[in-house]
């Protein structure tokens, strides 16, 4: 795992936090593959729930960094990146721009501090991911059609009346509540949560660059796979591959 990302487990609740403050927390090729290995890891634990947050008082996230953007910004977001059948909370203050709203898009819950500014300048920048088009099944579309085409910031309130967020708390506090309700999941039925979350997941539309990432994301495994490795060496050395499924 990247080490500006970290991930910290506590009963049963996993805390992900983007550790980049001097940068904004601008999320570069590092940081996307310290998020997907934080996925993985989530994935894989007896954690019941995960609280995603950014370090430092400015920014959540100002998203992809200009100077330095990842190859592939979709590998951190969670659900695409790396599926998910278990909750995810983000915890959300100060500036949350562009690739960074993708993010807080796909989690299930989102609280956020008063403080916080939501904005996707990309039309006016020249570039998109195409992720945020998921918006439209999230948010009312006239309200995403706004959003993500006039660049305009977002403030708590707006966000909140817009259904991008749940809640909206005094700066400082968004941490504590997006772990009260993490405390409430870890302590719920898993099979419950995890069945309404996957049959939740089954039901939204997915965007043309959404279903792009996932199939991506899938033949990935496929590439990286040691039976991927097998058939290259088998073919190398003239001999019928031994393939494992894995």
């Amino acid at each position: 795992m990247s080490a500006l990302v970290t991930y910290q487990s506590t009963r049963g609740v996993a805390t992900v936090t983007i550790d980049r403050a001097e940068r904004m927390n601008a999320l570069d090729e590092a940081v996307v593959q310290g998020l997907n290995a934080a996925w993985r890891r989530f994935a894989d634990s007896d954690d019941r729930v995960a609280v995603l947050r950014g370090a430092g008082e400015r920014a959540f996230s100002v998203g992809a960094d200009v100077k330095a953007p990842p190859r592939e910004l979709w590998q951190g977001v969670p659900g695409i990146g790396v599926a998910l059948d278990k909750p995810v909370i983000a915890a959300v203050h100060g500036w949350c721009i562009g690739g960074a709203y993708v993010i807080v898009q796909m989690c299930d819950l989102v609280v956020a501090a008063d403080s916080t500014v939501f904005k996707y300048p990309e039309a006016q920048l020249g570039f998109t991911g195409g992720l945020v088009a998921s918006a439209v099944a999230r948010i009312p579309h006239k309200v995403a059609m706004e959003f993500m085409l006039l660049g305009e910031d977002f403030d708590a309130e707006r966000a909140l009346q817009a259904g991008m967020v749940n809640k909206v708390v005094p700066a400082g506090e968004e941490l504590d509540a997006a772990r009260a309700w993490a405390g409430v999941l870890a302590k719920s039925a898993p099979l419950v949560v995890t069945a309404l979350k996957t049959l939740a997941t089954q039901t939204l539309n997915k965007s043309p660059a959404e279903a792009g990432a996932l199939a991506r994301e899938r033949l990935l495994r496929v590439a990286k796979s040691e039976d991927g490795a097998e058939g290259g060496r088998a073919f190398r050395e003239k001999r019928t591959p031994v393939f494992r499924g894995r």
